[in-house]
């Protein structure tokens, strides 16, 4: 059979699925390749992004197509035969890191989260070593990795076997903040980017200075952390950004989207994100006076 892929969200991430189902193509022998116009016997197309813009059937002859993704409201899972394989690289040739999760799920039920409602509770979900293919770095997508003992072995093993990680979704910081043990083997690992850590209420802000203290205090690199602030309503994300910049950390503004109403962040959101995540800017303007 012929296969075609789209990427609805385009190529600048990625796409687990779309890789993972490229891996089970292949495997049985199906010409794989990305849908231009043709004839093709099926075609996935997978949308992460709500607001991304679908991209219209019709490029080519395409027999049977299979779409899922959030972007569509779609919480279906890929069969575990395909699911369980380790990703195709190939097809996003630039990106040189692994990408997976070691977990999936979330213990906590944030209000503005898809994640309870598509993935449940955290559960064990696979090894490094599933999905690295020999490579030196990975790209880790967990939602709360802290939160689950088997979350902890598996960066035990990163470290063991020297791995640069980057958990792109952030990490728990009441967890950080009330274990310090997690604080010491969070320093032994080969940062690829910033350690990341959210603030997404009032209530977490004694939580993201008790762990930045801890972080701090066994030296885990590198030391200006990255802190995510989602923005509702605007003083509020405000005061949350100033007070992560007293405590010399780097936020990073992210406009609150209601995927259950499909409702996108209005102007005044986007304008506070702009501000925000423009550096050159934020250390040199406060809000009151961006234009």
């Amino acid at each position: 059979m012929k296969i075609g892929l789209i990427d609805v969200d385009g190529h600048n991430f990625p796409n687990l699925a779309i890789m993972k189902i490229s891996a089970y193509h292949k495997s049985i022998g199906d010409i794989v390749e990305w849908a231009t116009i043709g004839d093709y016997d099926i075609v996935y197309k997978s949308k992460v992004f709500t607001f991304s813009q679908d991209i219209n059937n019709g490029l080519g002859n395409y027999n049977k197509i299979i779409k899922g993704g959030t972007g569509y409201k779609m919480y279906n899972n890929l069969p575990d035969y395909i699911d369980k394989l380790c990703p195709d690289y190939s097809i996003y040739p630039k990106y040189k890191s692994a990408y997976g999760f070691l977990t999936r799920g979330c213990p906590n039920k944030c209000s503005w989260c898809v994640v309870p409602l598509k993935e449940g509770n955290i559960r064990p979900y696979a090894d490094i070593e599933d999905f690295l293919d020999g490579r030196k770095s990975a790209i880790l997508m967990d939602n709360n990795v802290l939160a689950l003992e088997h979350g902890l072995q598996q960066i035990e093993k990163i470290i063991n076997l020297g791995i640069k990680i980057d958990f792109n979704q952030g990490l728990d910081a009441r967890i950080i903040a009330e274990n310090e043990n997690i604080a010491e083997l969070l320093s032994r690992v080969k940062w690829l980017f910033p350690l990341r850590m959210a603030c997404d209420t009032q209530a977490q802000k004694q939580y993201i200075e008790k762990a930045t203290k801890l972080l701090r205090k066994y030296k885990t690199t590198p030391k200006n952390y990255f802190v995510y602030i989602l923005v509702k309503e605007i003083n509020d994300a405000l005061d949350r950004v100033e007070y992560v910049r007293r405590l010399a950390l780097d936020p990073f503004a992210q406009p609150y989207i209601d995927f259950t109403n499909n409702i996108m962040p209005n102007k005044e959101q986007k304008k506070f994100a702009r501000w925000v995540n423009h550096k050159a800017i934020f250390n040199s303007v406060e809000f009151k006076n961006y234009k």
